[in-house]
């Protein structure tokens, strides 16, 4: 063996050997040895001795530190996003440039745009140190001394609350109805309000009167004997020079004179009332739990007393019955029943509700030619349309299905008596119904018919029903609404005066509002108790505007007198624009909205017991 080495090749490394191969053999032999070489697959590290350094081959991937990715998959990838990002400049670029065409949405219409309005003469009536968006001019804090200034009175708390109309009173009777009423709405019709933007500022309105009604009993006890039923007086009979909230022109930031608080300690119409009203502000607030369970503690309280202690709030020749004389307190039992019921789910409130004695002690069987007529007096026909939903919607059955059954029918008979074609109540030749028979001061009635209309037609489109039968003839709920649109556009100016009824809306409406804060300048003069005569008697018009406020309204005749010593043509009342209220929301918007079937029963319990389980599967 040579002590050379071995080409890698298979060639001797030794050159000096004897070679007897040609040169052509050589070259031949080296073909076949590049040919071997080549034939083999070469690592990068071998490709890259025999490619030169411009001939480098590409490589397939990408290594972007933590992945390592297709080349061409990166570079589609990063290109799309190019490509996007070019086109998405572009266009906002476009969409900058070019000029925009805005479609509006539909104009509010008229009753959303009076809802606005309505809603605003709550605020000019509170009483008490004002919140800072109370959004009127004019007003500031008034009678801060209520209950205090009273000796006599044992609850000395008394501030806040709302004044009842034109004058300072605070009348406990007709502002709960009134709270009542605006609950009721904002239960039925939460959506409307909130579409008109005003669900946050009707809350703070129930709130307020809700707070005030609070502090008029002890709310944190279980049983009563006292109510403070009124703040201020009125009565001038028997040419009275004593200062008081009539005798006297003021405004109610000026007032100085005493303000005597009445109390009640039999007083059922009013407590049941009260308890109404409370009830129905627990199911508005039933997401503040604390405030709703201090409501619901409220009513309790008060509906407890109403039936403990029996008597009329306005009997005896007291103050309150010279302006809210109550003439029974049973219609207020059914009301105020149905109202407890709705709020604590308890069925004995219902079985109160639906006693048979109480219904006819109530009118419910009767009729009369106040039949129907849902007032700050009598709530009987609201209670039968708040029964009758009852029945529509969840169908209770026995034990309640009797008096229930009946008032549906009564319902239905309301409706029908609201109907032009039906001679129950009289027209005037513009179109107003006269439910109060030609008295004065009518419009307060009307807007009340309106809502129960309105409502009730919602609660038979929502029940899937038609309409109903007037005897033999049937009416489409259409026809309901069709009634009530009439009449809140006759007092909106579709009338022969052409005049809107509520104040700052329109053009044309009544100017000398029987009203004292709006009537005297806040001018920095305290005008005594005679001093703001003037302002009483002036033919100017008043220098603030109270909007909103819903005057009394005009005579049998359609005739009407802006004058402002004349309350029952310019007076407005907390009772009547809480009507009013009701009914703009009930037509505002669209109809598709309708109501909101289940609010109102969220605490009541299912109406029959849950069945058993099934029994376990047989086994052998």
């Amino acid at each position: 063996m040579s002590m050379y080495g071995r080409d890698p090749w298979g060639g001797p490394l030794e050159i000096n050997a004897t070679d007897s191969a040609t040169d052509d053999d050589r070259s031949r032999n080296l073909q076949d040895f590049d040919r071997a070489a080549l034939s083999r697959p070469l690592d990068e590290t071998q490709q890259s001795w025999l490619l030169g350094p411009g001939e480098q081959k590409k490589k397939k991937y990408v290594d972007l530190g933590c992945i390592i990715v297709s080349r061409k998959i990166f570079v589609w990838t990063v290109g799309t996003l190019l490509v996007s990002a070019f086109l998405a400049g572009f266009i906002t670029l476009i969409v900058k440039v070019v000029p925009r065409h805005h479609h509006k949405p539909p104009p509010p219409d008229n009753y959303t745009l009076a809802l606005h309005k309505a809603l605003m003469f709550f605020n000019a009536q509170r009483s008490g140190k004002l919140p800072k968006h109370n959004n009127v001019s004019w007003r500031g804090n008034s009678c801060m001394q209520d209950g205090k200034s009273d000796t006599s009175s044992t609850i000395k708390n008394l501030v806040g609350g709302y004044y009842d109309a034109g004058d300072a009173i605070k009348f406990n009777f007709p502002s709960s109805f009134a709270m009542t009423m605006l609950s009721w709405s904002v239960i039925e019709y939460s959506a409307k309000y909130e579409a008109a933007g005003e669900l946050n500022h009707i809350k703070d309105i129930i709130k307020w009167g809700t707070d005030y009604l609070l502090k008029t009993f002890n709310n944190s006890a279980d049983t009563i004997s006292t109510i403070a039923a009124q703040v201020g007086a009125g009565d001038t009979s028997g040419g009275s020079t004593t200062p008081n909230d009539h005798y006297c022109w003021m405004r109610p930031e000026d007032i100085d004179y005493e303000r005597p608080v009445y109390e009640c300690h039999s007083c059922s119409d009013l407590a049941a009332e009260m308890a109404a009203a409370l009830a129905a502000a627990s199911i508005v607030f039933k997401d503040n739990k604390a405030y709703s369970q201090k409501l619901v503690h409220g009513a309790t309280t008060l509906f407890k007393f109403s039936r403990d202690q029996r008597g009329r709030y306005s009997a005896g020749g007291s103050d309150a019955a010279l302006f809210y004389n109550s003439t029974s307190y049973w219609d207020e039992f059914v009301w105020g029943g149905a109202w407890m019921y709705f709020a604590t789910g308890n069925s004995s409130y219902l079985k109160l509700a639906t006693t048979r004695g109480i219904a006819r002690h109530a009118g419910a069987f009767w009729g009369g030619p106040d039949y129907g007529v849902l007032s700050w007096d009598n709530k009987l026909a609201g209670a039968q349309v708040l029964l009758s939903r009852l029945r529509l919607f969840l169908s209770p059955g026995y034990p309640y299905e009797d008096i229930l059954s009946a008032f549906h029918n009564q319902t239905n008979i309301i409706m029908c008596s609201y109907l032009p074609v039906f001679t129950s109540f009289n027209r005037t030749k513009g179109g107003l119904i006269q439910l109060n028979h030609g008295r004065p001061q009518p419009l307060q009635y009307v807007v009340n018919a309106a809502f129960l209309a309105t409502l009730y037609s919602d609660y038979l489109d929502a029940a899937d029903t038609p309409g109903w039968y007037c005897g033999p003839n049937f009416f489409s709920t259409d026809v309901l609404r069709e009634f009530a649109q009439t009449q809140i556009k006759y007092i909106l100016g579709k009338n022969p005066r052409k005049m809107s009824y509520i104040v700052g809306f329109g053009k044309h409406y009544p100017k000398h509002v029987h009203h004292r804060g709006a009537s005297i300048p806040k001018n920095k003069v305290k005008y005594n108790c005679k001093g703001g005569w003037k302002w009483r008697d002036s033919k100017k018009p008043n220098p603030n505007t109270l909007v909103g406020a819903m005057v009394a309204g005009p005579d049998r005749h359609d005739g009407f007198h802006d004058v402002r010593t004349n309350y029952n043509y310019t007076e407005p009342t907390l009772a009547g624009n809480a009507g009013l209220v009701a009914a703009l929301v009930a037509l505002s918007g669209d109809k598709s909205t309708g109501i909101d079937k289940n609010t109102l029963f969220s605490a009541v319990p299912p109406m029959f017991p849950t069945p058993p389980p099934p029994p376990a599967p047989w086994k052998p």
